[in-house]
């Protein structure tokens, strides 16, 4: 059986060569994203395997069927960008990740808030420089803090678990309240009144019809003048322009995302000799307190481990006309 893939980089190749050992696939890497410029260069593929910002719309399905697609895996766990009624019409399964190393997304949230606030990145550059002088530097504690978590899924779960462990008072949302975290001591309330009392707001829900632009103008004003905002979730969480709007006036004291709305034409590329044409963006790293890094929450060796075994393992099944292990995985 043959499996094509796109959006795949080296350490892609990396973990999948190692995995599929124990499966004997064909696998071809494609660094291309899949799109309608490129679905015909499936040829005789049982499979295509997809990434976060591949564009699996109903023309793509479309071609992928008349191809003789079965299977479209997605090697993360948001399905956002696949019509999942044009799969399910033209017989296509579809199958994601649902958890991998939540642990991985969650510390990284952690670091990010931690560089933020503690300015380290700011005394890296600083010290190489030579300059040691403190003024500028000055953070201010996580313990005795108010965090806001918005979405308690896996990765939220773990990102409320680590505040508690800095001594913080963690206020979740989620229409599904985890009784675990509730008897641990989090705090479950309406989102008005998580965005209203927290310090600290982190993002960790999915992308919805119903959570597209949560954050916006209304739900910024909200938040406490100074809140810290993270999203390490989907980047139209976010409207962006609305986020710029509270930097500018200072109602935003800090902003750190590892998504953004148009990261398919930005991220997982090396642009450095590049003129970037999106003014959002570099208007956003413009700004002293805001963190950027390039979807890289998930990127640890355990979470690619992970990757690789369940998609290879959820693609097997499902060829043997099986269901994966965990049902969370087959959406289709």
């Amino acid at each position: 059986m043959k499996i094509l893939f796109f959006s795949a980089k080296p350490y892609d190749k990396q973990f999948f060569d190692i995995y599929n050992r124990a499966y004997g696939f064909e696998i071809e890497y494609l660094e291309t994203h899949l799109g309608p410029h490129i679905a015909n260069a499936v040829n005789d593929q049982a499979a295509v395997c997809v990434f976060v910002n591949d564009k699996v719309n109903a023309g793509v399905i479309s071609v992928l069927a008349e191809k003789g697609v079965k299977v479209i895996a997605l090697r993360c766990a948001g399905f956002n960008n696949v019509d999942l009624d044009a799969a399910r019409a033209h017989g296509i399964r579809v199958c994601r990740v649902p958890e991998y190393s939540p642990e991985a997304v969650a510390e990284h949230t952690v670091a990010m808030l931690l560089t933020l606030i503690r300015k380290t990145h700011k005394a890296y550059n600083r010290v190489r420089e030579q300059n040691f002088s403190l003024n500028g530097l000055l953070g201010f504690n996580l313990h005795g803090r108010t965090i806001g978590v918005i979405g308690t899924g896996k990765i939220g779960s773990a990102f409320c678990r680590i505040m508690r462990g800095f001594g913080c008072r963690v206020l979740a949302h989620d229409p599904f309240p985890n009784n675990e975290l509730q008897l641990s001591g989090i705090e479950y309330h309406t989102l008005e009144a998580v965005l209203r009392s927290s310090d600290v707001i982190s993002l960790h829900c999915p992308l919805t019809p119903g959570t597209h632009y949560l954050i916006n103008e209304s739900t910024l004003a909200m938040m406490k003048p100074g809140v810290t905002l993270i999203n390490t979730s989907r980047g139209g969480l976010i409207n962006t322009a609305h986020a710029i709007d509270a930097l500018k006036s200072k109602h935003v004291a800090n902003l750190a995302i590892d998504v953004y709305e148009q990261e398919e034409k930005l991220f997982f590329k090396d642009l450095s000799q590049s003129i970037i044409e999106d003014d959002t963006i570099q208007r956003l790293m413009s700004f002293p307190n805001v963190l950027v890094t390039a979807h890289q929450a998930f990127f640890t060796e355990e979470a690619l481990a992970e990757i690789a075994q369940v998609t290879l393992q959820n693609i097997d099944r499902i060829l043997r006309g099986e269901e994966p292990d965990d049902h969370a995985a087959l959406l289709v």
